[in-house]
């Protein structure tokens, strides 16, 4: 494991568009449990589930895992991210934090380290992950589109130009599908959350743009697919066929 480096997944109860979507039963466990085994699964970092409701952290700590908890208030999961590590690590062990998401339950295990590599390699401040688009995607506002300008010559990592619901670019060839994980520099998360949101981030709802707008680097790598989120009762039924019936 990684001295330097932290996972955090941060988890909250009041998602408006599924409450108390952590806890849904998936194959027989809680949502967020599945998240974080496929994050102890990376075995690069110490994982923590940051919270704002006892009935998810008990669910991680009668696991054997570690929780924190965090505000209801925070607007952002990278807000309860940066509380957590301050409150987890004080002493500014951890530099690198790979903030991933509680409602991703078949993440695939190699997700930390691919973040953390893209990171590394970079120097970027943050870096985050895409996969291919097919046009079904593209035309769904709800499938988030990342433009790159991919580094040559073999395209391995990009930089992320801007983040949009709407299918741009316009005339590409290939569209790419953002996957809404990241790596993140400790100063550069402090800076992330300092700031007020942005006015793209405001009209796109989209939380990554402020660090776009704020001129911060941020570094993409490419993965082959794009883990099944949890949003909708919808989705929670294709999450459950998929892990349920492998």
């Amino acid at each position: 494991m990684n001295a330097n480096t932290v996972i955090i997944i941060p988890a909250r109860m009041a998602a408006s568009r599924l409450p108390g979507k952590p806890l849904a039963d998936i194959a027989g466990k809680p949502m967020i449990q599945h998240v974080w085994e496929r994050a102890l699964a990376a075995d690069i970092a110490p994982v923590y589930v940051a919270t704002d409701h006892a009935d998810i952290a008990n669910v991680i700590t009668g696991a054997g895992g570690m929780a924190v908890m965090t505000s209801a208030d925070h607007q952002s999961g990278s807000d309860r991210v940066f509380e957590a590590v301050k409150s987890i690590d004080p002493a500014n062990q951890y530099q690198t934090i790979l903030n991933l998401q509680g409602d991703l339950p078949d993440l695939a295990a190699d997700i930390p380290t691919i973040l953390a590599a893209t990171l590394e390699d970079s120097n970027a401040d943050l870096a985050t992950l895409v996969t291919r688009a097919s046009m079904e995607e593209v035309a769904r506002p709800q499938v988030v589109k990342a433009v790159v300008s991919w580094d040559m010559p073999d395209e391995a990592i990009g930089r992320a130009l801007y983040f949009s619901r709407a299918p741009i670019p316009t005339g590409a060839k290939q569209h790419w599908h953002h996957i809404g994980v990241y790596g993140w520099r400790r100063d550069a998360l402090a800076r992330f959350v300092s700031l007020p949101p942005s006015p793209l981030e405001t009209a796109e709802k989209l939380e990554q743009l402020r660090a776009i707008e704020a001129g911060m680097h941020v570094a993409i790598a490419k993965v082959e697919a794009a883990p099944g989120g949890v949003d909708t009762v919808d989705d929670l039924e294709a999450a459950r066929h998929r892990i349920g019936h492998p």
